[in-house]
């Protein structure tokens, strides 16, 4: 890229799923990884953010950093969703402005689209209508974010880029039951009604919402290709271009995990969004796609997942 000297990077978020995944990319070169302190900073404190930022001085930023989690989560802990995410955000976006940065990655999420969005969404259909409630505050938290990049590029003259990920999954999940995502909490109620014996797995909602699904590291590789050829002060979504029902995914989970019970779908429970699926054109045009088909990635999460299941929240 015209440099002899490798490009120094910081990945907020570096220990999640979204930013190990990333650094994991980043670190087959060219670049240099930069890391914080140990034990880690909290981003959410502007004086540490903006102090670790001109301490490394990186040349490129990821910020992955973020506070996630599914739709009981979200539910149960909107004021936490706005705070923390907001907080982090500003504290990075800032620090990286007042450390000379002027190239950052913000991950935004594809639930900053409407609820009732025309399928699928493109990028245009940012602020066309009502979010959904379920989680609201996240995604006007993120909307925030990209707002930000995008006013200091046209102040400062950065160049700030906003890459709005699909529903990821991987390595590095929370599988913890309460706060997790559907696949990896699908994943760990399945994998335990199997060594149970159960009968069956409930599934929250009635299974006919339908979601897209993108390996993370699909979207690291995508957050690689974008550093490197992407400087337009648009947002652009990643995905995989295609979705599938709750229920199907439920399905394919259980072939993946080995259980033979049924399952039971709580229509009491939330569905969220009727259907989430991105317009992936702008950046099929680009020239990038993903590689990772949905039954390999589930399959390598699941193997991920009995090597890790010891060290992970219940």
């Amino acid at each position: 890229m015209g440099n002899d000297k490798p490009l120094r990077v910081f990945v907020a978020g570096s220990t999640g799923m979204v930013g190990s995944a990333i650094a994991r990319r980043l670190r087959q070169g060219p670049y240099e990884l930069l890391t914080g302190p140990v034990p880690r900073i909290d981003l959410r404190n502007q004086a540490a953010a903006h102090s670790l930022l001109a301490e490394l001085r990186p040349d490129w930023v990821v910020l992955a950093a973020a506070k996630v989690g599914g739709i009981r989560a979200n539910m149960d802990y909107p004021a936490d969703f706005i705070y923390d995410n907001l907080a982090i955000q500003s504290n990075v976006i800032h620090g990286a402005y007042l450390a000379g940065v002027k190239r950052l990655v913000f991950l935004g999420s594809s639930c900053i689209y409407p609820r009732l969005a025309p399928q699928p969404m493109n990028e245009e259909c940012l602020l066309s209508g009502y979010l959904e409630p379920t989680n609201e505050p996240y995604a006007i938290a993120k909307i925030s974010g990209l707002i930000m990049a995008r006013s200091y590029n046209r102040q400062y003259g950065t160049q700030y880029i906003s890459v709005i990920p699909t529903n990821l999954y991987g390595p590095n999940d929370t599988f913890d039951i309460a706060g997790s995502h559907v696949i990896p909490g699908l994943i760990r109620k399945t994998h335990e009604a199997k060594i149970a014996g159960a009968s069956h797995v409930e599934v929250w909602g009635s299974g006919n919402p339908r979601r897209e699904f993108l390996h993370v590291d699909d979207v690291a590789d995508a957050c690689a290709f974008l550093m490197e050829r992407y400087a337009s002060n648009e947002i652009v979504n990643v995905g995989a271009g295609v979705d599938i029902t709750i229920r199907d995914l439920a399905t394919l989970i259980a072939e993946v995990v080995g259980f033979e019970g049924g399952l039971r779908f709580n229509p009491a429970q939330p569905d969220g969004m009727p259907r989430k699926l991105l317009d992936v054109s702008r950046m099929t045009a680009l020239g990038w796609t993903p590689t990772i088909s949905l039954r390999a990635g589930l399959a390598s999460t699941y193997r991920w997942f009995l090597e890790n299941q010891d060290q992970l929240k219940r």
